[in-house]
């Protein structure tokens, strides 16, 4: 592979503090050009995300972040991992990096003005095409691996909804087979399936959704919150709206195969793991947990979900199950709006939030690896609460919902 030179590395480095200063305003004349120019390209990109800022937000933050690390990339191949597993559930090819070039440069001409010189335009090509290239290798043997498992398949697939079983009154979960009936290829616990829906405001529009069930079932289950529409016009929430009101059993829908870095390999767990969900970030978690306890039942599994009450709580048998089953699963659920009765019936082990002092006498926190996933601001406490403990940031995994995010302010 072409390296940079060293040219485009010093000019890059030189102009990384005016970059980062106008990046939300470059990631959104970005998006702006990118759309208009080429339209075809938009049904990549979560609407629901761009109405509300996250995706600019998130595209300035890697961008800074790809500057700033431009003499040193190895630092940033957990996130090339990510973000390559999120474009091959999208379907993004070799294809589409000069689209984005060329609109991601017109974008920064367009808010550095002057600014901008040759030098400057010629290293960001650069730049960007060294990027580009890590990313298109790197999603084609994730598009080989997918295709070359048995029963594995590249783009959209067939499947039927089998069972549509509600979870709690926000939560609905969705067991599907392929319509062919041939093999179902294995997931690693905690990665995602892509839905491709045809909805009538956002047509073909996909949504990546946790992989719910035990890795060894001979279904794929995904676990759909009902998101609350915030405006009549607004994108958040149609697609969560739809499989709930829109998609019953015998139905047919089109999934794209398993991604995602967020992952435990059942067999491996040696020391204890700490899975710490909250709201609907129990998805990924329970597979993992269910997965362990199948394939490795020595493992120390402890499992803390914070929900609001019982009314929204999901998967409460199921967890509770999952103790009997495991001798070494450790439960705790947590409310922290509890309905009259939800403690003493005991429908939760407590009330309040996760605390640091929780963590400390619950877990074994001194060498335990820990896997959280829930709400932003549920997700910064339990990651400034881990540091808080001194746990080693080698021990601690964790996956946001929608763009990723850092969770300690800078």
């Amino acid at each position: 592979m072409p390296m940079l030179s060293e040219k485009t590395i010093r000019i890059v480095k030189e102009i990384t503090p005016l970059v980062a200063a106008n990046a939300e305003t470059i990631t959104r004349r970005f998006y702006e050009r990118m759309f208009e120019a080429n339209p075809e390209v938009k049904a990549f990109f979560n609407q629901a995300h761009q109405h509300t800022g996250g995706q600019q937000k998130a595209l300035a933050g890697a961008i800074c972040a790809y500057f700033t690390h431009i003499d040193n990339p190895a630092v940033l191949m957990p996130a090339v991992e990510l973000i390559a597993q999120k474009h091959v559930s999208l379907g993004i090819k070799p294809e589409h990096y000069p689209i984005v070039g060329s609109n991601l440069l017109a974008a920064i001409g367009d808010v550095m003005g002057d600014a901008a010189t040759p030098d400057i335009v010629e290293a960001v090509s650069e730049a960007y095409g060294f990027l580009a290239s890590i990313f298109i290798g790197r999603e084609g043997a994730i598009y080989d691996e997918q295709a070359s498992v048995p029963g594995g398949w590249n783009g959209t697939r067939t499947f039927v909804v089998t069972k549509k079983i509600p979870e709690s009154d926000i939560v609905t979960s969705f067991y599907l087979k392929p319509e062919d009936e041939g093999p179902l290829p294995p997931f690693k616990p905690g990665q995602y399936i892509t839905v491709h829906i045809d909805h009538p405001h956002t047509p073909t529009s996909p949504r990546n959704y946790s992989l719910s069930d035990c890795a060894s079932q001979p279904h794929y289950r995904i676990s759909v919150k009902r998101e609350e529409r915030l405006a009549a016009d607004a994108p958040d929430g149609l697609i969560s709206n739809h499989l709930h009101d829109g998609i019953e059993e015998g139905h047919r829908i089109e999934l794209g195969p398993p991604c995602g870095e967020f992952t435990v390999d059942p067999n491996a767990v040696e020391r204890s793991i700490v899975l710490i969900a909250g709201g609907i970030g129990v998805t990924p978690l329970l597979s993992m947990a269910k997965s362990i306890v199948h394939a490795n039942p020595d493992a120390q599994v402890y499992f803390l979900q914070a929900a609001r009450n019982s009314a929204v709580h999901a998967f409460a048998d199921e967890l509770r199950s999952l103790a009997r089953i495991g001798t070494n699963v450790h439960i705790k659920v947590l409310y922290d709006s509890p309905l009259p009765g939800d403690l003493d019936e005991g429908k939760c082990d407590d009330t309040g939030f996760v605390t640091t002092e929780m963590i400390r006498t619950w877990t074994p926190y001194a060498d335990a690896d820990f896997y959280f996933c829930g709400p932003k601001p549920f997700m910064k406490n339990i990651h400034s609460f881990l540091q808080e403990l001194g746990v080693d940031e080698h021990r601690v995994r964790y996956e946001f919902f929608g763009p990723k995010e850092e969770l300690v302010a800078v």
